[in-house]
């Protein structure tokens, strides 16, 4: 049944809130490439917000999906478990027929997705950590059909498989959504270490990138980099260090977010063939204080980022807010962070400019991922070894 953790935070008022909250002292001294890309106004909505744990004991959970119909979600944990959760709270045992994953380091089970036809084929997708023998694994993605009593997953299919595997287990990625035109679009990461992280520059290589294929994983004609035969033909974007958030907007437009060093996390625009920098240029620095890349925040013929963090916020999944529900937030992106923790609105104007942040739900520890709800209502996953599901509504 529904375990409940009552719990209302009255956000405070903006001056109060000033005081509490400082950016904290940075890494770089990089200056902004404009104004709108790094601190935005701080700012408190002074609305409270209640939240409710659906459910707990939750081992390290990382992605979850709305059923439609009022049918629950689907939520993975990272040791390689996919469990549904009915509206009343109760959890489902683990669903067969989910792939084997490499449960060590970062890897694991990681996002799910209902395909854009799951009303007709119960078609869901997951990206993971597919272990590929002596160690190694590599960031795939895979989809399957959704049994009707919801205990089961038939017919799993990769249709991603990142190249070549790595014995690092790290920056995985991964978030699998669907802009609407046939295709699926999936981020991963480049394993973090000194040799792999060079291969987010490679074309012919899918670490730190995004990438876009047909549902069946088959290449659209219309990519970036077909026909040019040194590159791989799925790739949509490059240059990305670890993209653990991505959204569409209300247009249709991609967005994501990235991890970035010691300083220099991302919102990134992602557009097709373009090349975001990493690990060449980046607002941050190593985590011994080196210089990353060219030493330069700025290079011709690489993109900037639309919004940078430092310190960071250690991002996980992203949603953009629409509903009933603090409405004077549609529109605006909800970002989980791992680190220091909590929920992060970003605010922003025609331009597609940051123009405010406020940081949510502090004292909740590391979010790994946000999930709007119709009502405007969202909830958000806590990722601990006793992790929770937890819905966020406005309060009294």
């Amino acid at each position: 049944m529904m375990r409940y953790l009552a719990l209302t935070l009255a956000l405070m008022p903006a001056a109060a809130f000033a005081q509490f909250f400082t950016w904290g002292e940075r890494n770089t001294d990089f200056p902004p490439a404009f104004p709108e890309q790094f601190r935005a106004e701080l700012v408190s909505s002074d609305v409270s917000l209640t939240t409710e744990t659906l459910a707990g004991g939750l081992v390290h959970p990382w992605g979850i999906a709305t059923l439609p119909e009022d049918a629950g979600w689907l939520v993975t944990e990272r040791a390689g478990r996919l469990r549904h959760i009915a509206p009343d709270g109760t959890m489902s045992d683990p669903l067969s027929g989910v792939p084997e994953v490499l449960a060590q380091g970062q890897g694991g089970l990681l996002d799910v997705a209902l395909g854009p036809n799951f009303a007709e084929d119960r078609m869901i997708y997951l990206t993971y950590a597919k272990p590929m023998g002596d160690g190694l694994s590599a960031t795939a993605a895979a989809r399957g059909a959704l049994s009707e009593d919801m205990t089961a997953l038939d017919g799993i299919e990769d249709i991603f498989v990142q190249d070549p595997p790595d014995d690092t287990a790290k920056h995985f990625g991964s978030r699998i959504l669907f802009p609407g035109d046939g295709t699926a679009v999936i981020t991963t990461g480049e394993h973090s270490s000194m040799e792999t992280r060079v291969y987010a520059q490679d074309l012919d290589k899918t670490y730190g990138k995004v990438i876009r294929v047909n549902l069946d994983g088959s290449i659209p004609p219309d990519n970036p980099f077909v026909d040019d035969p040194n590159a791989v033909d799925s790739i949509w974007s490059l240059g990305h260090r670890n993209i653990q958030g991505a959204a569409y907007d209300a247009d249709g437009t991609l967005w994501t977010i990235e991890h970035g060093p010691a300083g220099g996390d991302e919102l990134n625009r992602p557009e097709p063939g373009l090349n975001y920098g990493w690990p060449v240029i980046s607002y941050g620095e190593q985590y011994n204080g080196g210089p990353i890349g060219s030493g330069e925040a700025v290079q011709e013929g690489m993109e900037q980022p639309v919004y940078f963090w430092d310190p960071v916020i250690a991002p996980g999944g992203m949603a953009f807010h629409s509903g009933e529900a603090f409405a004077d937030w549609n529109g605006d992106i909800l970002a989980s962070s791992l680190y220091p923790g909590g929920v992060v609105r970003l605010s922003l104007n025609a331009d597609d400019l940051v123009v405010e942040e406020e940081r949510l739900l502090r004292d909740i520890g590391r979010v790994r991922d946000v999930e709007v709800q119709p009502d405007g209502t969202f909830l958000i996953l806590t990722d601990f070894q006793n992790g929770a599901v937890i819905r966020v509504a406005p309060g009294g």
